[in-house]
């Protein structure tokens, strides 16, 4: 069975976002694109939060073709174009193709359990899931996040959006990886371990 696996970038006290959602403090560069790329170039589903899903559509499908695109805009753009892409939201619709830009996008807005179980089974890669830190805490509530692929900022926020917020359950994860980037950030790739 595929596997949902959120990526998100973290500050050290728990947060992905500061308290109006700001991201300045995320720290990226070529090495962690390139690392990044070489990872969801094997990925075929990217889910996304509506909020997250509407910020990429307005972006990648074009990113490609400016001037000043760089070997990342173009390589994600590329990957962007021909992924999946699942949607949790209550207001976008399937039909309405300006919501949803691209044809290869499903929208799921109302019984997420089986919803994302149906697509755990259909046979593919890792599902991953970018950012979207409400549908995160949808996914978590539900059981539904098989593991997370962290990039640890160093910068303490304080306050903030949290990754995790009102977990019902204690999670149990397994490490199955560490990596250290010259920028500060380090990287956690951790599975979730059910009984």
């Amino acid at each position: 069975m595929r596997k949902v696996i959120s990526f998100m970038h973290i500050s050290l006290d728990g947060f992905v976002a500061g308290p109006n959602g700001e991201m300045d403090w995320i720290k990226v560069d070529e090495e962690i694109f390139d690392h990044v790329g070489k990872r969801i170039s094997e990925g075929d589903t990217a889910l996304y939060g509506r909020v997250t899903f509407q910020m990429m559509e307005s972006y990648w499908p074009t990113a490609a073709d400016k001037l000043e695109a760089t070997k990342h805009d173009i390589e994600h753009s590329k990957w962007y174009s021909k992924v999946r892409k699942v949607v949790l939201s209550k207001t976008m619709k399937d039909a309405d193709p300006i919501a949803i830009g691209s044809t290869n996008t499903k929208i799921i807005s109302d019984n997420l359990s089986e919803s994302i179980n149906e697509i755990k089974q259909v046979a593919g890669e890792d599902i991953l899931l970018f950012g979207s830190p409400t549908a995160t805490h949808a996914l978590i509530q539900e059981d539904l996040i098989d593991g997370y692929w962290l990039f640890v900022n160093p910068v303490i926020l304080g306050r903030g959006i949290p990754l995790f917020l009102d977990i019902k359950d204690k999670i149990n994860l397994e490490l199955l990886n560490t990596r250290q980037f010259t920028s500060g950030v380090t990287e956690l790739n951790y599975l979730v371990v059910r009984k």
